[in-house]
């Protein structure tokens, strides 16, 4: 079952429950594959790697929209995160901090860098961020790496 049924399928269900919150995710969610689908020219779908990266991109959509959202906008904020609960369901396991510098130690000794500095973090992401792709937050790697760097 492609990502789209799953969603869709999802929808129906939150469509028949009457969750509006979780519908209104989900229908944009299911929204924003479709239109990716299209993008690529695909009539049956995308891969499961295109699905999650259009997930992840929704909820960091998400994320700006309540980090930005002015005060007194509680409500706005808290279907945000409501939002972004019901799509984190749709991506894979999270790597945690100690499995992410595990796989930035990996990267290291397979380049036979040992003392990182600011000047290789190029070619490190360059070969770190497909390790992590979909299973780690760019922004919280990138945070990580930075932190064996010697000066």
């Amino acid at each position: 079952m492609s990502m789209i049924d799953t969603v869709r399928s999802s929808m129906m269900e939150a469509m028949k429950n009457k969750d509006k919150v979780r519908k209104d995710a989900l229908s944009a969610l299911l929204a924003a594959l479709k239109a990716k689908a299209i993008d690529l020219g695909e009539r049956d779908g995308i891969s499961d790697e295109e699905a999650v990266a259009v997930v992840a991109k929704e909820i960091k959509r998400l994320k700006e929209t309540a980090e930005t959202a002015p005060a007194g906008y509680e409500a706005v904020v808290e279907e945000c995160n409501a939002k972004i609960a019901i799509l984190s369901e749709f991506m894979p396991k999270q790597m945690s901090e100690d499995e992410i510098k595990e796989t930035i130690k990996g990267v290291l000794a397979n380049l036979g860098i040992e003392n990182p500095t600011a000047k290789q973090k190029g070619i490190i992401m360059k070969n770190l961020m497909p390790l992590t792709k979909g299973k780690a937050d760019g922004k919280l790697v990138n945070e990580i790496l930075s932190g064996f760097f010697v000066e």
